[in-house]
């Protein structure tokens, strides 16, 4: 028989099975990152991410049907991390030069991610979406033609990746070493770099090839007033 519990106490947990792992998207992507922080992107697979998650690799399935699913997720979420509110608040050059030091900064932290998220399509992804489309709008509240729109952020995107990658790259990365003697322009330049900016500076690099982008880019919009009146003086 029996005995129920005393008024007041709190009742105790019956003894079985132990409560099963409740699967979300986000625990889903939380595990996927963690392996491919750990292992790189070959250790994400199903059955390990099964194995993380503390469910069998049928429970898993249910929550998500391949391997490929599981990529768009990790997109949707990255892309989620990027800031593009200065779309909304500053200038556009100042708008773009915040958003590409967001999209860096996000992707710097997962670079084995990069092959794969940068080639992976956007149509199940609705915040990789929302993203481009408040870029997108951006670039045409500022003048920007509608053609060259998307051209412009494949540009930004590639030298972003590149840059994400460049932020891990080792301090002596250009030390030539022995072949000094035989590459006596490109170690000059190294070694005036390194005196000037202290060692390896990728985020000065970054920065030098994000303000040429996007002065480039600049031919682009409408002249403003001034700059009309200046480009085209009444006679």
């Amino acid at each position: 028989m029996t005995t129920s519990s005393t008024a007041g106490e709190t009742p105790r947990r019956r003894v079985g099975r132990p409560i099963k792992a409740v699967l979300t998207h986000e625990s889903i992507v939380k595990a996927a990152l963690e392996l491919v922080s750990g292992k790189g992107y070959d250790g994400l697979t199903m059955s390990a991410m099964a194995k993380k998650l503390g469910v069998s690799p049928s429970a898993l399935y249910n929550h998500v049907t391949n391997k490929h699913e599981v990529l768009i997720l990790i997109e949707d979420h990255l892309a989620a991390q990027v800031d593009v509110s200065a779309f909304d608040t500053k200038p556009w050059k100042e708008a773009v030069s915040d958003w590409a030091w967001s999209y860096r900064q996000v992707f710097a932290q997962h670079t084995p991610l990069i092959p794969i998220v940068a080639v992976l399509p956007v149509t199940d992804a609705p915040r990789t979406l929302a993203m481009y489309e408040a870029v997108s709008a951006g670039f045409r509240r500022a003048g920007f033609p509608q053609e060259r729109i998307v051209p412009a952020i494949v540009a930004l995107e590639s030298f972003i990746f590149g840059s994400a990658y460049d932020a891990t790259a080792p301090a002596d990365i250009f030390n030539t070493g022995a072949s000094a003697p035989s590459t006596p322009n490109f170690t000059s330049a190294v070694s005036s770099f390194e005196a000037t900016e202290g060692g390896s500076n990728p985020d000065r690099a970054f920065g030098m090839g994000l303000d040429a982008l996007i002065g480039g880019f600049g031919v682009f919009l409408p002249l403003s007033p001034e700059a009309e009146a200046a480009a085209h003086p009444a006679r």
